[in-house]
């Protein structure tokens, strides 16, 4: 940055970054809240609803090949400016969509324009804190991100009440574009410096034309594949969830807040205990290698039980197994974007995170439109829950043979 700046302001562009990721969750989150409702009054099916799902992770991944080096060539700064602004404004959309292609229209713009927001928020991160700082920083970060999921389930469903299920999508959107101007606020005078120079992320003609050497690196498949799994069981759990519980115990309208809300408690939980944990071992002086990975085995042995929801006769029991897998979802994506600032060079993190965002929201697309086809096919959460069980102990095993010692990139601190 051109000036350092005091902490307090600091902590206030990182607080309002926190914010941004709230924001984003909320977004994507109302449709998978409202899905009963909606789909009674426009007539969707099941295979209708995994299909637009599918939709909206197609256009996210999709989005994310361009937004990593859009990220790196705008900054941090600019890059949360345009990411929250678009898709604020796609929000708003979908409360004008009257017919299925309208809304498919509207996921898909809506996926596009939130890829900015993972990038964005890693990039920022790394831009505002030291690398002994960042794994807590990132913690908070899913932790913040989590209370979006968290808060969508009890308070849409009050504003459904009120305005109905297409004035939800507008006031959401109607808020984004508030922050838009709280950040500029915030952040006036101030440079990140963590701009890409303009003829390497030009370089060829364009943003993947620029970018083959980052694509041949090992790091960028490392990431990829590990997202690819992971992701897969995030999205499952995000756009399916509230529809587990409808099936399985009759839960609808503000009866779904309050397990809703308690299952995503646990990923909140799991991103500051792994994000806390982290730090704490690097402090006492474990290597990287050493931390990212034991996190990363502890974060998936939690998602291990979650077939055992499909067994139990009480909701709660169901919400303490999902709030345990979401936990484990979050401490294993803390530690995974831990790796990917602790391993690539400031000016590439944009490119390396929308890429790995890219190839974990086609997983989501997929995983989103084989859930709609399993389910309609008859045959439940079973096959989808028992890949969850296993999906993080296969993107752990992909890091360690991909990636068998994380070597930390040894980078000046932006002041």
């Amino acid at each position: 940055m051109n000036a350092l700046l005091s902490p307090r302001r600091r902590w206030l562009i990182f607080a309002l970054a926190l914010t941004a990721g709230v924001l984003n969750l909320v977004d994507r989150q109302i449709i998978s809240v409202l899905k009963p409702t909606i789909a009674a009054d426009l007539g969707w099916s099941d295979d209708d609803y995994g299909t637009l799902a599918a939709w909206f992770q197609a256009g996210a991944a999709v989005g994310f090949l361009a937004a990593g080096w859009l990220v790196d060539r705008l900054g941090a700064k600019w890059a949360n400016v345009a990411g929250v602004a678009a898709w604020s404004v796609m929000a708003m959309t979908h409360g004008w969509a009257q017919s299925f292609s309208q809304f498919v229209f509207c996921r898909i713009g809506l996926g596009a324009t939130e890829s900015m927001g993972t990038p964005s928020g890693v990039k920022t991160i790394a831009a505002l804190f030291p690398p002994e700082s960042r794994s807590l920083g990132f913690g908070l970060s899913n932790a913040m991100n989590s209370l979006g999921a968290i808060l969508a389930p009890l308070a849409i469903p009050l504003v459904v009440l009120v305005w109905g299920w297409r004035g939800a999508f507008v006031a959401a959107g109607a808020v984004g574009l508030v922050w838009v101007l709280a950040w500029l606020l915030a952040s006036r005078g101030v440079d990140f410096g963590d701009r890409a120079p303009v003829r390497s992320a030009m370089s060829a003609g364009g943003p993947l034309a620029g970018d083959r050497l980052f694509l041949l690196e090992r790091r960028t498949w490392t990431v990829a594949v590990g997202k690819v799994l992971s992701d897969a069981t995030w999205w499952l759990m995000l756009f399916w969830m509230p529809d587990y519980f409808h099936r399985q115990f009759g839960l609808s309208g503000t009866d779904l807040g309050p397990p809703l809300a308690l299952a995503y408690s646990g990923s909140a939980a799991g991103s500051l205990l792994a994000g806390y944990a982290a730090n704490a071992m690097l402090a006492r002086g474990a290597g990287v290698n050493r931390t990212r990975k034991t996190l990363m085995l502890v974060s998936a042995l939690c998602v291990v039980p979650v077939p055992l929801a499909l067994h139990v006769d009480a909701y709660w029991a169901a919400v303490a197994l999902l709030a345990l897998a979401l936990a484990g979802h979050q401490g294993f994506s803390t530690n995974l974007f831990g790796l990917i600032a602790d391993v690539t060079p400031r000016a590439k993190v944009g490119r390396v995170t929308g890429f790995g965002a890219f190839c974990g929201n086609m997983g989501g697309a997929a995983i989103s439109k084989v859930s709609g086809l399993v389910l309609a096919a008859g045959l439940g959460y079973g096959p989808l829950f028992g890949f969850a069980a296993c999906s993080y102990l296969l993107a752990l095993g992909w890091i360690q043979l991909t990636m068998p010692v994380i070597v930390p990139v040894d980078e000046p601190q932006v002041a």
